[in-house]
């Protein structure tokens, strides 16, 4: 072998070892599968969320379809599957307007609650349930003026309400002295002004604490028990619709507080304006 060959051989193995191709992630190199699986997550993710928002559409145009051809049943049972995948002020609306053509006032009722709870500007669900309210005689939640105020706007947008006026502030106060810009009157004035409105949505934050106990009576004639049993005694019964606060849990019971008396119910008739 002359002098040449054996200077070019070594070269040679090198490029043909370099350019191996990798059928398996094992045998990639570290950096490799790091990228790899970096990669892979977020289209799986991806992947994973347009399947579920495709089967969420599918099932909302089959309870429309549905819902227009009269079969109002299969209708509802689409709206409520797609509003459990996918909670929608419109699936809602949708669900309540079934509900209501089968006669399940209560279901009706909470549906176009829960349409409020997610959009409060929601005026077809509004008009509903003033509807709903005015042919049935039931009366509206009786609400403290902080949970008024948290129901002008969704409930998420109080969160970041809160969250945008609090950086402001720290911002407002820290930027200057960490940028060296000199102090202006007009920083003080917008702290001042994001400190309000951050104190301004601590009362509507505390509203929507509080309305998560509101719930809606799902079945007419629902017994209001004085002990949590099922032989307990009825102080009264409940219209379907009927709005009730949750106070507390004792097995599966819940005791309740309703415009006009106290008492013990299971907890299957009680729908909740925010499911858990």
């Amino acid at each position: 072998m002359s002098r040449t060959e054996r200077r070019r051989r070594p070269n040679a193995d090198l490029r043909a070892s370099h350019g191996r191709v990798a059928t398996t992630a094992g045998d990639l190199p570290v950096w490799g599968r790091k990228w790899l699986i970096g990669f892979s997550l977020p289209a799986f993710l991806c992947l994973c969320a347009l399947s579920a928002n495709a089967t969420t559409t599918n099932l909302f145009r089959a309870g429309v379809e549905a819902y227009h051809a009269g079969e109002f049943a299969p209708a509802a049972q689409a709206f409520r599957e797609a509003a459990a995948m996918q909670p929608a002020s419109g699936t809602l609306q949708n669900l309540g307007n079934a509900e209501w053509q089968l006669g399940r006032i209560g279901e009706a009722v909470l549906a176009w609650e829960q349409a409020l709870w997610l959009n409060p500007f929601d005026a077809n669900a509004r008009h509903n349930l003033r509807f709903a309210r005015r042919a049935t005689q039931l009366d509206t939640p009786q609400l403290h003026w902080y949970e008024i105020a948290s129901s002008w706007l969704p409930p998420d947008w109080w969160a970041w309400i809160a969250g945008g006026s609090l950086w402001l502030v720290v911002g407002m106060i820290t930027l200057p002295g960490i940028l060296r810009w000199r102090r202006a009157t007009w920083h003080q004035a917008v702290a001042a002004l994001a400190l309000g409105i951050l104190l301004l949505s601590i009362p509507a934050h505390l509203g929507v604490l509080t309305r998560t106990r509101l719930g809606f009576v799902l079945q007419k004639d629902t017994p209001l028990r004085l002990t949590p049993t099922t032989e307990g005694e009825a102080v009264t019964r409940l219209a379907a619709g009927e709005p009730a606060r949750w106070l507390r849990t004792r097995g599966n019971f819940l005791f309740i507080r309703t415009n006009r008396s106290a008492g013990w119910i299971q907890r299957e008739e009680l729908g909740l304006i925010c499911a858990r």
